[in-house]
C-alpha cells in the first residue's frame, strides 16, 4: 500500500521522457547487513524478504548484502544460501566510517563506491544515511518511530542520532518505506509536512522447511519444559516490557496457579545494558526461577519448535513498527497473548487476547485463563493461507523499490552510467 502526497509520472509517461528505469535484467538492489546478535527480528526480516521474492518474483530482484569485514560469517552464508542473494564484504560498512561525509558533504564515498562495483540499481538505507548526492535512488527503511513515542527509553544521544538521520533522509526526497499503517499514522504525525513518496510494506514470513524438522518434543525436552507453556521470544530491551510478565507470574504464585513462560532471546541491549540482570534479580527476588525460563539465543529450528508447540505466543512490548513474533505465531495458528498496542490489533484484526502495557493483572487472568483451557500437548503446521501474506509483502516490496526508481530522474540502467 503507497501513500504520496506528489503523484510520480506514470510508467507509459516515464519511457517517453527517458527516466524511467528500463531494463530486463533483475533489479539489483543494496540491504546493508542486520546483525542477529544485535536485532533478530531485523535480521529475520532480511532472510524473508530475500525468500519470498525469490519464490514469487523468480528473476526480478537480486538482493546484494553489503557487511564490514567483521561480520558474523554463520549469518552472512544463511543469506546468501537464499537463491539470487550476493554478500558484498567492504571496509566502507565496519560501523558508519562515512557518516560525516554523508551528513556534512552529502556522500559516503566509500559506499557509493561500493555500490558502483556491484552494480546496485537502488538502495534502502536500513538505520544508515548515504548522502543527499548519492547518484542512486534510494528508499529509507523506517521500521518504528519508537523513539519519538518512546522518548524517555533512549539516551539523549542515542534519540537525537535516529531524529536527524530520519530528518535527512526526508529533507533529501527519500522514498520512505514504514511497516505498518499504525507507523504511517505517527510519520504523518511527527513529520506533517514531508513530502515524501510513503509506501507501507507489511512484513509476513515463510518459515523454512529445513528450520520445521526439528521435533518439538525433542526440544521440550531439552530445555526441560512442560508440555503447557507460554513463549515469549522476545529480546531484553527495556520496551518489550518482560517485567510485567515478572509481575503477572507474581499475581499467578499469590493464587497458586502454575504457569510457565518460557523466553528466548540476547540479553544485549546497548541502550540499557544492565536490563537484563535487573529482571533477572527480580525473578529470584520472588521466587519465580520454575515460572519464568530463559533459554538465551537458541538456534532457530528450536524458536519454530517451542512456538509451534506453545499454548500461546506472549508479547508484552510497549511498543512495534511490525512484530516478528507476531507474524511467526500467525504462520502457524498459534493463539496469542499481546500487549493491547495498535499494531498488534493491526497485525491481528481482533483475533487474540488483549492486556493493558501496565495491567499485570489482566495478563494474569489471560495466562491463567489459557493455561487452564489447554489440551496437553499441539504441534501446529503452516496455516494454508500463509502463501498469499507472503506473497503480498514481496511485491508490496517490489513495487515500492520500483517506484523509487522509476521517480528518480537520475535513473538509468547501471550498464548505461559506466563508473
Amino acid at each position: 500500500m503507497a501513500h504520496s502526497a506528489r503523484p510520480g509520472p506514470c510508467r507509459l509517461c516515464g519511457l517517453v521522457q527517458g527516466t524511467c528505469f528500463v531494463t530486463t535484467r533483475p533489479l539489483r538492489f543494496a540491504f546493508g547487513h542486520i546483525s542477529r546478535r544485535l536485532w533478530a527480528g531485523g535480521f529475520n526480516y532480511q532472510r524473508n524478504l530475500f525468500a519470498a521474492l525469490d519464490r514469487f518474483l523468480p528473476g526480478e530482484f537480486t538482493p546484494v548484502v553489503f557487511a564490514g569485514t567483521g561480520a558474523d560469517a554463520n549469518e552472512l552464508a544463511e543469506l546468501a544460501a537464499v537463491p539470487s542473494v550476493e554478500v558484498v564484504r567492504s571496509e566502507a560498512f565496519d560501523g558508519q566510517p562515512g557518516l560525516a561525509a554523508a551528513l556534512g558533504l552529502g556522500l559516503d564515498s566509500g559506499a557509493a563506491a561500493a555500490f558502483r562495483t556491484a552494480r546496485i540499481d537502488v538502495v534502502v538505507e536500513a538505520a544508515r544515511f548515504f548522502g543527499w548526492r548519492l547518484a542512486i535512488p534510494a528508499v529509507a527503511w523506517i521500521p518504528d518511530l519508537q523513539h519519538r513515542s518512546l522518548p524517555q527509553l533512549f539516551p539523549t544521544a542515542a534519540r537525537w542520532r535516529r531524529e536527524i538521520g530520519f530528518r535527512v533522509q526526508i529533507a533529501s526526497g527519500r522514498s520512505i518505506m514504514l511497516s505498518s499503517e499504525s507507523a504511517f499514522r505517527d510519520f504523518r504525525a511527527y513529520y506533517p509536512h514531508a513530502r515524501s513518496r510513503v509506501s507501507v510494506v507489511r512484513f509476513a514470513t515463510q518459515p523454512p522447511a529445513a528450520f520445521l524438522n526439528t521435533d518439538p518434543s525433542d526440544v521440550i525436552a531439552t530445555h526441560n519444559l512442560p508440555q503447557n507453556y507460554f513463549y515469549l521470544p522476545n529480546q531484553f530491551y527495556r520496551h518489550k516490557n518482560h517485567q510485567l510478565v515478572v509481575d503477572a507470574l507474581t499475581i499467578l504464585k499469590r493464587r497458586g496457579v502454575d504457569v510457565v513462560v518460557c523466553a528466548s532471546g540476547s540479553t544485549e541491549d546497548r541502550r540499557e545494558p544492565g536490563y537484563y540482570d535487573l529482571v533477572n534479580s527480580e525473578i529470584k527476588n520472588r521466587g519465580l526461577e520454575a515460572h519464568f525460563r530463559h533459554l538465551g539465543v537458541i538456534p532457530l529450528p528450536h524458536v519454530y519448535a517451542l512456538l509451534r508447540a506453545s499454548t500461546a505466543l506472549l508479547n508484552p512490548s510497549r511498543f512495534e513498527g511490525w512484530s516478528t513474533t507476531v507474524e511467526e505465531a500467525k504462520s502457524f495458528g498459534v493463539p496469542m497473548i499481546l500487549s493491547d498496542i495498535d499494531v498488534h490489533r493491526e497485525q491481528t484484526s481482533g483475533a487474540a487476547r488483549y492486556f493493558g502495557v501496565d495491567d499485570p493483572d489482566a495478563l494474569a487472568d489471560h495466562l491463567m485463563q489459557a493455561s487452564q483451557e489447554a489440551r496437553g500437548l499441539v504441534v501446529r503446521n503452516v496455516v494454508p493461507h500463509q502463501d498469499e501474506r507472503v506473497r503480498a509483502f514481496a511485491a508490496s516490496f517490489a513495487d515500492a523499490v520500483r517506484q523509487t526508481v522509476r521517480r528518480d530522474t537520475r535513473v538509468l540502467p547501471q550498464d548505461e552510467r559506466g563508473s
